[in-house]
């Protein structure tokens, strides 16, 4: 894992020094044969090989409209690996260097961008610009304006976009989107929702690392924040936030952070998030009733309840669902479920969330 980590980090190191030189600029439509087609899989490609990669390529053959059909990774030994394990034409196989080389190639119609935050917005840009749609891990980018710069790349580029919130695809929580939007016990009164794990990160690891997109917020807090979203149904108008991080001494991002929210309808959401405990739970209290999941984000086993009684959904892979889905909306020429616009709604947020701790806890109110 360290050889791993090391790899990544020379890449970025030297990727940062060069940021969006190499791009094709196409600017025309994304395009492939028999767009209409429902039998058609569509090819995706894995951009960055590490252990979020490794999950979806296997979900991948689960998949009913799309298939593993590339890899681009920054460490050569991988290749044989992947391309043995799961099929992977060797001219399927990029590197960093070549990347933009994959706008020739006609098997691949989606670019899936799983590498460090900081590496979102270049990889995104460059895919759309090599004529390919788009799936982003979250968080989207390190800034609400690197958002809005990947979601116009792709609309320049007549290219779709979604970002990787698997618990769209999810039907326990799609249930719970339901019980928000249709205020089936009446008005949300409070939302609470943390989502945390122990970690115990070297010093180095870029998920703790400010400059590439790293801290506890970034990671885990985008799920506790995407979950007050959900659960209300509405948007936040303010936002306040503390920086609790314990090991200060081991970790130059933060580890630990609280926020809270307040919404429209007078609705008040507090959020959890944290490398220091393992906790991942979802609770919502409205005017008739409460809802909850616990665990809410977990990759296998949402668990529902509510006052009217459990919340009894089939176990999915979620992921296999979501990449469905994203193929889906392309082949029918629909919406995206998860848009750029839900990953930039997030980042708004969030940069308020780091204003209000750079502010000791300020009250930070969005327009």
């Amino acid at each position: 894992m360290e050889n791993i980590n090391k790899s990544r980090r020379d890449f970025i190191l030297k990727s940062s020094m060069g940021l969006g030189a190499a791009t094709v600029g196409m600017g025309t439509l994304a395009s492939f044969s028999n767009v209409n087609q429902e039998s058609k899989k569509l090819g995706i490609a894995l951009v960055g090989l590490g252990y979020y990669a490794e999950i979806l390529a296997d979900a991948l053959q689960e998949t009913k409209h799309a298939y593993l059909a590339g890899i681009v990774t920054g460490t050569p030994g991988k290749e044989p690996i992947w391309q043995k394990k799961y099929g992977v034409k060797k001219e399927n196989t990029y590197n960093y260097e070549n990347y933009d080389e994959l706008s020739k190639n006609k098997e691949i119609d989606i670019i899936y961008v799983v590498l460090p935050n900081s590496m979102h917005k270049e990889y995104t840009i460059r895919a759309a610009q090599a004529g390919k749609h788009v799936i982003c891990e979250k968080p989207m980018a390190l800034n609400a304006q690197e958002c809005q710069e990947m979601i116009d790349a792709c609309n320049k580029a007549g290219v779709k976009l979604s970002i990787g919130y698997r618990m769209h695809f999810e039907p326990t929580t799609q249930e719970i989107m339901r019980i928000a939007r249709e205020k089936e016990y009446g008005e949300i009164r409070y939302v609470n929702a943390s989502a945390g794990f122990r970690g115990n990160f070297n010093s180095d690891h870029w998920k703790v690392l400010k400059k590439y997109g790293g801290g506890a917020m970034m990671d885990m807090g985008v799920y506790s924040l995407q979950a007050t979203r959900y659960a209300t149904g509405e948007e936040p108008i303010s936002v306040s936030a503390q920086d609790l991080s314990r090991r200060t001494e081991k970790y130059e991002a933060e580890e630990t952070v609280t926020f809270q929210v307040q919404f429209p309808s007078g609705a008040i959401g507090n959020g959890h998030t944290s490398f220091y405990e393992g906790v991942n739970h979802l609770y919502t209290k409205a005017q008739n009733g409460w809802y909850t999941l616990d665990p809410f984000s977990a990759y296998r086993g949402i668990k529902g309840d509510s006052s009217s009684g459990p919340l009894n959904y089939p176990v999915i892979n979620q992921q296999a669902a979501q990449m469905d889905g994203v193929a889906q909306s392309i082949k029918n020429d629909e919406p995206m479920l998860v848009p750029g616009e839900e990953g930039l709604k997030d980042m708004i947020v969030v940069d308020a969330v780091y204003e209000s701790i750079r502010n000791g806890g300020k009250r930070i109110m969005l327009s």
